[in-house]
């Protein structure tokens, strides 16, 4: 399984990224695909994640508004659109892949299979 997340950058604030998590060995039509995003000397966090079953997405309070997950089933790719984005987003983020219930996202240790992360800076 290798799950390959692209699309990041140096951006201005109030600027956009797309970032894109393309999966092989698995499909996401199976997995709930999620963003973590994480910074030195803090945890893993939650930006989002998307069932299985392409249900209402999750999203932490901090992005919420500004980013969107989607997903493309027939490239087995997840995304996340990133919009008016501020100095505090920058961050490695990192997709992943986990088959337990929602309740459980928002913990690292639940997911199965992990991308490599892709560095995203804002600029103030």
């Amino acid at each position: 399984v290798q799950l390959q997340a692209c699309g990041g950058g140096l951006v201005q604030a109030g600027g956009s990224l797309r970032l894109s998590c393309a999966a092989s060995g698995l499909s996401i039509r199976s997995y709930t695909m999620s963003w973590f995003r994480q910074t030195p000397g803090k945890e893993r966090e939650l930006v989002s994640g998307i069932a299985w079953s392409g249900g209402t997405p999750d999203y932490a309070g901090s992005v919420k508004g500004r980013y969107t997950i989607s997903r493309d089933t027939a490239k087995n790719t997840v995304y996340l659109q990133m919009n008016s984005l501020k100095p505090e987003d920058t961050a490695v983020y990192h997709c992943a892949a986990t088959q337990r219930v929602r309740s459980s996202w928002p913990d690292p240790q639940t997911y199965y299979y992990w991308g490599q992360g892709t560095q995203v800076t804002v600029s103030s």
